[in-house]
């Protein structure tokens, strides 16, 4: 019998990122490693990151938690993704704006004064918001990104934010409704 194949991904990470994916003493890399069951292997003057392992899947949250790092999470964050039915996505703020003062303009509607914007909508959706560079990123349920993504999308395209707020706090009202339900009718 064959030993199974190895698997192997090369993603590149923001260079200033690369010591917190690291970690004092190499203890995030490790926890990664460990968690995952994989081989990372960084080249901190590029800024490239090779992974490798023999299981697709624990491979594949592996590059999820070192992208969710390179995109400014914290790697307690990132690593939430090892639970089931958690996600990672990225969007891309260039695709909502065109120019440079326009991206700025932009980048602040989703952070808001002080942060409040970003953390009404992490806190509306259960999620973690990374806005980073050119990229806002989220982590959380799949259900909740898709709300967290749909409400960043909407700020990005300029819809006021007491709307967005409105329409998470229905939707956060009828999830909990439901699971109330749910577990009502299931038991």
């Amino acid at each position: 019998m064959n030993p199974p194949e190895e698997y192997r991904y090369e993603l590149k990470i923001p260079k200033e990122r690369i010591a917190v994916l690291i970690g004092v003493k190499g203890k995030v890399k490790k926890d990664i490693e460990k968690e995952t069951n994989t081989n990372i292997d960084v080249d901190s003057k590029e800024g490239d990151v090779f992974i490798s392992g023999k299981d697709a899947l624990s491979l594949f949250k592996a590059r999820e938690i070192v992208k969710a790092i390179g995109r400014g999470f914290n790697p307690d964050i990132a690593l939430f993704l090892l639970k089931p039915d958690y996600c990672f996505e990225i969007i891309d703020i260039e695709d909502y704006v065109n120019g440079k003062n326009h991206l700025k303009r932009v980048k602040g509607r989703v952070i808001g004064t002080k942060g409040k914007a970003r953390k009404t909508v992490e806190t509306l959706t259960d999620c973690n918001i990374s806005v980073y560079g050119r990229t806002i990123s989220i982590i959380g349920d799949v259900e909740n990104v898709q709300r967290a993504r749909k409400a960043i999308q909407r700020l990005l395209q300029g819809s006021k934010h007491g709307n967005i707020y409105k329409w998470l706090e229905k939707r956060k009202k009828e999830r909990v409704e439901e699971e109330l339900t749910g577990g009502i009718n299931s038991g």
